[in-house]
């Protein structure tokens, strides 16, 4: 058994890849679609550079505020978004790899965790919360927000 946990998803967006990118560079639009269905975004830091922080209060729609901490690792304009996600609670990676797909471009959401019990617990649900933020950008892309 490997001493991480790896989650990946992958999608096929309606936008070329310049827009797609533009939906995760641009704070304004990333926090239309961050995070699973009934959450909304209040960005306070979102400094988009290596060694850059991203603050993000998301907030349930039982009105519970979640703050999280992010540090970007890497990016490379309309390719790679690498970051650390430090808190609350779980401290993970997340690759984002952008390609171009025809007309319209692919991303490719890879976690990284290390292999804990409340980890492995979470790993269970963390997917299917992915595929919800890919439908939330989806939607955005869809309206022409890009």
């Amino acid at each position: 058994m490997s001493d991480t946990i790896e989650i990946i998803n992958e999608r096929v967006f309606p936008a070329g890849r310049a827009a797609l990118f533009d939906a995760v560079a641009d704070p304004d639009k990333l926090g239309q679609w961050w995070g699973p269905e009934g959450f909304t975004n209040h960005i306070t830091v979102f400094d988009f550079r290596p060694g850059g922080d991203w603050l993000i209060t998301m907030t349930a729609d039982n009105g519970t505020d979640f703050h999280n901490h992010w540090t970007f690792d890497e990016i490379v304009p309309g390719q790679t978004v690498r970051m650390t996600h430090h808190d609350p609670v779980h401290v993970f990676t997340l690759e984002m790899r952008f390609a171009d797909e025809g007309e319209r471009a692919r991303l490719i959401w890879r976690m990284h965790f290390d292999r804990t019990e409340e980890n492995e617990a979470m790993e269970k649900f963390m997917h299917a919360a992915n595929e919800q933020n890919f439908d939330r950008l989806a939607r955005l892309l869809i309206k022409g927000d890009h």
